[in-house]
Parts: C-alpha cells; sequence; structure tokens
C-alpha cells in the first residue's frame, strides 16, 4: 500500500494559476510562492469577501482516539467530490504546525487520494506564515524586557507580565523559564516560558482578522502585563501594533494550493482546537464564500471543542452562517470508545460499535444545538465490515439523520459522491437556523457552565476560587461580554482522556481564566490542559528525512 505521501507525488499538480481561474482569480491578483501555491492579494481577497457569500457546510468529528478518524481527508474528499458532482466548490482548512508534524501525526494535509498538495511544503513551513506570527509574538516579548531595562516608564509589575514566548515545536523543556540571569546588562530576572505559536494570540488574532487595519486594532488590545495597582498594559501601550503589523502583513493574505484532483484549497491560519479556537482564517473562509458556491471548512478535533468554538467564536465573530454540518466517525474509533483496545480493533465487533455510537449521538444532538442540520461520514478503513458500518447508518437513522459509508481515502472524490449529494440537499434545504449556544450578555461563569452542562453532559463545574474573583474582575472591566474559549482535553466530553464514549454526571475543574483582548474571548482552562505541548517517546521527526533524490519521506 502507498503511503500518503508517495500518493501526493505521484500526483499532477496543475500551474497555481489555473487553479485560482477556476474560482475567477486573476493572475495578477496571485502572488507565487512557486508554481503549485500563491498568496492571494490581499486587498483583491478583502473585495471578494463582500459579495454575496456561497453556503458555507462545517466538517467536525467525534472525539479523537488513537484509531484516527480523518477529518481533515474527508473535508478534502467531500470539497472534491462536490465538484465531481458539477458543483463549484472550495475548501478552508488550517495549517499544520510543526510541532505535531514532528511529534505525533506526521503531517496534516489529508491522506491517501484526499490530500491538499503540495503535502511536504504545506507540512514544512509552507509559505513562512506561522514564522511571522511567532516573529510578531516574540517581538513584543522582547519589547516588554525592554521597555522595563530602559526605566520601565509603564510601570510594569514583572510578577505580572502574562506574555510568555512562542515557538512553533513541542519543547516541555521551554514550559517554564528564567529569563535576564547573567547581570545588569541582561535585564531584569523573572519567570517566563513558551507556549506553542498555534496557542498564541497572535495566532488567534490572526484568524478572526479582516483586514490589516482590523489586524493592527486587535494586536494593540493584547494585554501583556499589569501596574503593581493591577492596572493592565496593552502592546498599544508599549507601541508594539505597528511593527508587529508589519512582520504579519504578508502573511495575512490567504494561501491557495489544491487538491490531488486539482481543485481549490484555501490554507491558511492553525490555533489548536484544544487551546485555541481550532478555525482557520475569517479571511480565507469569506474569500472562499465569495468565490464558490459551496465551501467546506473543518474545524479542530471533536464537535465538543471545534465545532462549539467555530459556531460560538468564529461565526458569532465574522457574521457567519453555516448551512450544515458533516460529523465524521470512524468504525475503528467509535470501538475504542465502546471499550476495545487498539490492538483488538481489526476483529469485528458490532456490540462494540453500537455501545461506542453514544459518543457519536451526543455530538449530532449537539450540533443540532445550534440550529445546523447535521449528515454522519463513515471515514471507511480496511478492517471495517458491512455489519459494523450498518450498525452505524441504523443508528443515525433512528436519530433521523444520514450516514454515509464514504471511501475517499482510496477513491479520491469519487468514493464522497453520496455525501457530496446529501450535504448539497441539506445545504440548499433551507433547514439551517444558525443560533450561538448562549447570549454575549450572559455572565462568564454561566457561559462555562452552559458549555459543560449542555454540550458536555456534565453536572456543573468547579471553579477555583480566584477563578470566579478573575471573571468579576474581567466583567467589571467590560469584557463580560465576551464568548469563551473551552481549553481541555480533546480525547473526551470530560477532562479525563481515558473517559470515552460519552460520560455524564461528571464536574468540569476550571483553574484559570485568560483574557485575549485583542482576539476577542476569554480561555477557560480545563483540567491538566498545557499551552506547550512535548514530544512523544518515538517522534515522528524520527523517521522524516531526505531520499537520495532530495526528495522527503517519512511524512505519513
Amino acid at each position: 500500500m502507498k503511503t500518503d505521501i508517495e500518493i501526493a507525488r505521484a500526483a499532477t499538480l496543475k500551474p497555481i494559476e489555473e487553479i485560482g481561474a477556476r474560482l475567477g482569480v486573476p493572475a495578477e491578483a496571485l502572488f507565487r510562492y512557486g508554481p503549485h501555491k500563491a498568496k492571494i492579494d490581499l486587498a483583491w481577497a478583502g473585495e471578494q469577501a463582500k459579495k454575496p457569500q456561497g453556503k458555507l457546510i462545517l466538517v467536525t468529528a467525534i472525539n479523537p482516539t488513537p484509531a484516527g478518524e480523518g477529518k481533515t481527508t474527508t473535508t478534502v474528499g467531500l470539497g472534491d467530490a462536490l465538484n465531481r458532482i458539477g458543483k463549484k466548490a472550495a475548501i478552508c482548512l488550517r495549517e499544520p504546525s510543526l510541532g505535531p508534524s514532528f511529534g505525533m501525526k506526521g503531517g496534516a494535509a489529508g491522506g491517501g487520494h484526499a490530500q491538499v498538495v503540495p503535502m511536504e511544503d504545506i507540512n514544512l513551513h509552507f509559505t513562512g506564515d506561522f514564522h511571522a506570527i511567532g516573529a510578531a509574538h516574540n517581538l513584543l516579548a522582547a519589547l516588554i524586557d525592554n521597555h522595563v531595562y530602559w526605566g520601565n516608564g509603564l510601570g510594569i509589575d514583572g510578577r505580572r507580565v502574562t506574555w510568555r514566548r512562542a515557538l512553533d515545536m513541542n519543547d516541555r523543556a521551554l514550559r517554564q523559564i528564567i529569563v535576564g540571569l547573567g547581570g545588569v546588562a541582561n535585564g531584569h530576572p523573572r519567570e517566563d516560558g513558551f507556549d506553542i505559536t498555534v496557542a498564541s494570540e497572535v495566532m488567534a488574532i490572526f484568524c478572526l482578522a479582516r483586514n490589516l487595519d482590523d489586524l493592527r486594532e486587535r494586536l494593540a488590545r493584547i494585554v501583556v502585563a499589569a501596574t503593581r495597582d493591577r492596572a493592565p498594559i496593552t502592546a498599544g501601550d508599549l507601541k508594539a501594533d505597528g511593527a508587529m503589523t508589519v512582520l504579519l502583513k504578508d502573511a495575512l493574505a490567504p494561501n491557495l494550493v489544491q487538491t490531488i484532483e486539482n481543485n481549490p484549497a484555501f490554507v491558511h491560519g492553525g490555533p489548536f482546537a484544544n487551546i485555541a479556537h481550532g478555525c482557520n482564517s475569517v479571511l480565507a473562509t469569506t474569500t472562499a464564500l465569495g468565490l464558490a458556491d459551496y465551501v467546506v471548512t473543518e474545524a479542530g478535533f471533536g464537535a465538543d471543542l471545534g465545532a462549539e468554538k467555530f459556531f460560538d467564536i468564529k461565526c458569532r465573530k465574522a457574521g457567519l452562517s453555516p448551512s450544515a454540518a458533516v460529523i465524521v466517525a470512524t468504525v475503528r474509533a467509535l470501538k475504542m470508545h465502546g471499550g476495545v483496545a487498539k490492538a483488538d480493533l481489526a476483529r469485528e465487533n458490532v456490540g462494540a460499535v453500537e455501545a461506542g455510537f453514544a459518543n457519536l449521538a451526543r455530538h449530532i444532538e449537539n450540533v443540532r444545538r445550534f440550529g445546523v442540520p447535521p449528515v454522519v461520514a463513515i471515514n471507511r478503513f480496511g478492517t471495517d465490515t458491512p455489519a459494523e458500518r450498518d450498525a452505524i447508518i441504523a443508528g443515525c437513522r433512528k436519530m433521523g439523520v444520514e450516514a454515509f459509508d464514504c471511501s475517499h481515502w482510496a477513491n479520491g472524490g469519487a468514493g464522497a459522491e453520496d455525501l457530496a449529494r446529501a450535504v448539497v440537499t441539506l445545504a440548499e434545504s433551507g433547514e439551517a437556523k444558525f443560533r450561538p449556544l448562549y447570549p454575549d450578555a450572559l455572565p462568564l461563569m454561566d457561559k462555562i457552565r452552559t458549555i459543560a452542562t449542555t454540550l458536555y453532559g456534565a453536572a456543573g463545574i468547579a471553579p477555583e476560587a480566584k477563578v470566579v474573583a478573575r471573571a468579576q474582575e474581567l466583567e467589571k472591566s467590560g469584557h463580560g461580554n465576551l464568548p469563551v474559549c473551552m481549553a481541555k482535553t480533546q480525547y473526551s466530553f470530560s477532562t479525563d482522556p481515558d473517559a470515552k464514549g460519552a460520560p455524564s454526571g461528571h464536574t468540569i475543574p476550571v483553574r484559570e481564566l485568560r483574557l485575549l483582548a485583542g482576539a476577542g474571548f476569554v480561555v477557560a482552562l480545563c483540567g491538566d490542559i498545557m499551552t506547550m505541548p512535548g514530544l512523544p517517546r518515538v517522534p515522528a521527526s524520527e523517521s522524516i528525512g531526505l531520499d537520495a533524490d532530495g526528495n522527503v519521506v517519512g511524512l505519513f
């Protein structure tokens, strides 16, 4: 069996100008990064975002397991299938982070015959967007310490500096560090640390900004520290927003690439979904919606994280109204949610599929709570049996939802045509009546409680005393109307990653609230969640290298 990278390398790519032309993008609005990838002129993209918008389709999934679900693969396969049945469609994805690419995943551009290409470029540096975001983030960090070194005119309390540094790599050794050692010439020693770039507020702002002016205004609002009297210090106070915008001006232009079947794909931005809001850039999405009749986008991890944040943060902030949602499930993952060990997944076990269906059922119910009609894509694996797939289809039918057996990994768009037709029917039916889960005016702790009890099946939340005090402080300072971004494990509806299926009656601990004033939301850190991941015992990087011809190998 060919690997993903072998399949991608065998594909015949078309010049990026030809891909752009399919959407009506003129060659002069494309800035080439080689023959097969380009950025779209920022001003031209902004004009497209003002046009009548196409139908927006969200692809989400059940809670992920080590067995894999294939959400990105399904997004690509559905986009290809929509084009195969004669629709003008584009897909919108996040850019992969180097941390997971070299850590556990080994790449994130889809799989099999449903990939975006050139996959090596997309997984490794791409157009340099993440480096620009990291540079802008770290410029702000440097300016904070520099301001303190040169007299500290703003009265920054070194104990209350909240802006950490960023690196697009999994590196647990940098989670907590001391800076400023080595004497007076090196500044004032203080505790510091690194977050992975995809957890940076700059990344979140980048993916929510509509244009350069909006970007700069948001950057200026970033709260980086406080004085001894707890007065907030912002990036604007440090006069950092202008230079940060300069570093990001080229990166903000959306990236255009293609699928293996030569269909247009926007790959732009990439905040984590278990830490941040997990969606590609608003600018890429709205540009695509102005150019295509159907736009398929994904949200990170399961629907409890990715879809909720897509609806409650991205759609709320950008005024988007999705027409349908696709929930990706696999026989293998549902068997794991039903109690089967990974080593035993190859054996047929209809009972385990039926037991694990509880996880999919809750995601279906949750998506419906937002007024968006769902359909289920069963991402087929070679070890699946007809009886196991039929169990999923039957369970969905009882809930009034269609489920489709999809073979896009093996067959590309042809393997998802039935799904595509169902999505078109659903999107054109007018059934969607999108609404966020909670109103802006709801108090912050009530927003967290609503998400936990309504979507996670929890009995309630257990905030630490400092969290309650912080929520009151944020509300008094005028931030109570912001949406909440839940940061918790992606593997479960609870904060216990080993609690599979659909646990109920549990309590969601809330240990910290972080204000992202520039991005426009409040992050609630729940349970044991970290903003700088570590590498596994055997990193994927050990298998990545170059062959004798200089080709990248080992990325899937």
